[in-house]
Formats: structure tokens, sequence, C-alpha cells
């Protein structure tokens, strides 16, 4: 079963009910060399379910020390769908090591 990183609102469990038509079961763990910026949410879909015009954004340091926490949820491709609709154009979805040796699909920054 794929795992989705989320430091965001798709650990909110509204945004999950709306997008995956249930709560995710999942796990405290981190994302070692990335760091938290804020981006501004225009889409109104988007604006509507999360009701927050700021979302958190991940961009890679490569700096082993910068951390995100969030959670890893067990989910299934239609999910990983669902949640790829969701995301705005800012985000692309990679698969990256987590700070548990797990791998898991995370929204990061697109690079440029």
């Amino acid at each position: 079963m794929p795992l989705l990183f989320s430091y965001g609102t798709l650990r909110d469990p509204a945004v999950q009910r709306a997008n995956f038509g249930r709560e995710l079961g999942g796990r405290p763990d981190a994302l070692p060399g990335y760091a938290i910026r804020m981006l501004e949410i225009t889409d109104p879909e988007v604006l509507a379910v999360s009701g927050e015009t700021q979302h958190p954004i991940v961009v890679a340091t490569g700096d082993d020390a910068d951390t995100v926490p969030g959670m890893v949820f067990d989910v299934t491709e239609e999910d990983l769908i669902a949640a790829d609709g969701y995301e705005v154009d800012d985000y692309h979805r990679v698969l990256l090591p987590m700070a548990s040796g797990a791998q898991a699909w995370v929204y990061v920054s697109v690079p440029g």
C-alpha cells in the first residue's frame, strides 16, 4: 500500500473526508533535507475545502539538519489520484525517504 506524507492541510480530517471520503489512518514521521515555506492559495475549490489562504509547501534545502514534521498515511492509488486533484500546480508529488526509513509520496514545491 502506498504511503503519503503530509505536513499541511491533508492532515485535516475535514480535508481528508472531502478528498478521500474518509479520515486516514497515519503515524508521525518527518522529512529530512526540506524546510517549510508558505504559499498563497487562490484556487476557489481548494479554498472552499481547506478554508485557508496560506498553505505550507516544502522546498529542498540539501541539509539533513532541516526536517519537516508531519504524518505518514496509508493510502490507495485512488487516494493519490484524489490528492493530485486537490493540490494546486505549485506542488508536485515525488517519492522520498522519511526519517523512519520508509518511502512516502510527498507534495513538494515545483522546481523553478
